[in-house]
C-alpha cells in the first residue's frame, strides 16, 4: 500500500507542517536532535531547544489547529535521569531529573505539550523509551556488533549491572496502542522489553545471535572506570557499567500492553539484518 508523504525540512519553529497535517487525525512525533557524545555546538542546550522544544511545539500547535485529536510524542528515558541502582527502577511518576541538554530539552517539550493540551483539547501521549535497538541500529550498538563479529576480545566480562532496552518492534507496537487506547490520553508511559540485562549478558546474547561467541575478559569495573576517566570517556563508562532500569507496570496495567517480541527474538532479527548488510557490502 502506498502512503502519502510530505518532505518538510528541518524541525524548527519556522517549519510549515500544513501539507503533512492535511486530513490527519493523529500525529506520532519521533524526529529530534538526538543525543551527541562529543557535541561541537558552542551552546548545545540552545541547539537542542531549537529543534526539540521550539520545533516540537510548533508542530503540535499546527496539529491542534488542523484538528488533530491525539499527539504521541517520543521522548526519552533521559527525562528521568541517567542511571538507577541495580535494584531500583525509573517510573513514569518519578520527579524528572534530566542531566544533559538532550534530556532537558525533552522534558521542556513534554511540559509545553501538556500546556498546549490544556489550551486546545488535543490529547497528548508521552512515551519515554530507553535504548532502542532493531534491524539497522546504529551508533554504539552497531559498534558492539562489529566488535563481536570480528572476534575482538572485550574487557566487559565482569559487569553485573542491569539495563532496560526496548526492541523497535515493541516500541512500534506500544505507539500503535497509544494512538487509539482511550486511557492513554494525557499520560506518560515508559517503554521496555520486560527483561533487563547486564552489559556482559547483552554481549553474550548478541554474540549468540551473530553465531560468534563473545570473547569477554573479566576486568574489574573499577579498572574500567579508571581507564575511562583517564581517556575522558566518563559517559561511555557509565553506560557500560551503570544500571538503568525502567518500570513498565503502568504501561501494562493502564493499557493492557505487553511486549510482543522477546529480547532474544529481537536480537536475532537485529543480528540477521547486520549480517545481511555485511554480506551485501
Amino acid at each position: 500500500m502506498a502512503y502519502p508523504w510530505a518532505l518538510i525540512g528541518e524541525l524548527s519553529s519556522e517549519s510549515d507542517w500544513s501539507e503533512a497535517l492535511r486530513d490527519c487525525s493523529a500525529v506520532v512525533h519521533c524526529a529530534a536532535r538526538v543525543h551527541v557524545m562529543d557535541d561541537t555546538e558552542a551552546d548545545p542546550l540552545a541547539a537542542f531547544r531549537s529543534a526539540n522544544v521550539q520545533g516540537t511545539l510548533n508542530l503540535a500547535r499546527q496539529a491542534a489547529q488542523a484538528g488533530v485529536a491525539r499527539f504521541v510524542f517520543i521522548s526519552s528515558i533521559k527525562v528521568n535521569g541517567e542511571q538507577t541502582t541495580r535494584d531500583t527502577f525509573f517510573t513514569a511518576e518519578d520527579e524528572p531529573a534530566p542531566r544533559d541538554p538532550y534530556g532537558i530539552s525533552k522534558l521542556e517539550a513534554e511540559r509545553g505539550l501538556f500546556v498546549l493540551a490544556e489550551e486546545t483539547g488535543m490529547e497528548v501521549v508521552i512515551i519515554r523509551p530507553p535504548l532502542v535497538y532493531g534491524p539497522g541500529v546504529r551508533a554504539n550498538f552497531a559498534s558492539m556488533m562489529r566488535w563481536l563479529d570480528k572476534g575482538v576480545p572485550l574487557p566487559f566480562g565482569a559487569i553485573h549491572n542491569r539495563r532496560s532496552l526496548v526492541a523497535r518492534s515493541n516500541l512500534v507496537d506500544l505507539i500503535m496502542t497509544c494512538l487509539e487506547h482511550p486511557a492513554a490520553a494525557n499520560q506518560v508511559f515508559l517503554a521496555g522489553d520486560g527483561e533487563d540485562l547486564s552489559t556482559t549478558q547483552l554481549l553474550h546474547r548478541v554474540g549468540q545471535a551473530l553465531g560468534k561467541p563473545a570473547r569477554l575478559l573479566p576486568i574489574p569495573i573499577k579498572l574500567l572506570e579508571i581507564a575511562a576517566g583517564v581517556a575522558g570517556k566518563h559517559a561511555i563508562a557509565q553506560r557500560l557499567c551503570g544500571s538503568l532500569r525502567v518500570d513498565i507496570s503502568k504501561t501494562q496495567k493502564l493499557l493492557g500492553w505487553r511486549p510482543q517480541v522477546s529480547v532474544d527474538q529481537a536480537l536475532n532479527e537485529t543480528a540477521q539484518a547486520y549480517l545481511n548488510s555485511q554480506n551485501s557490502s
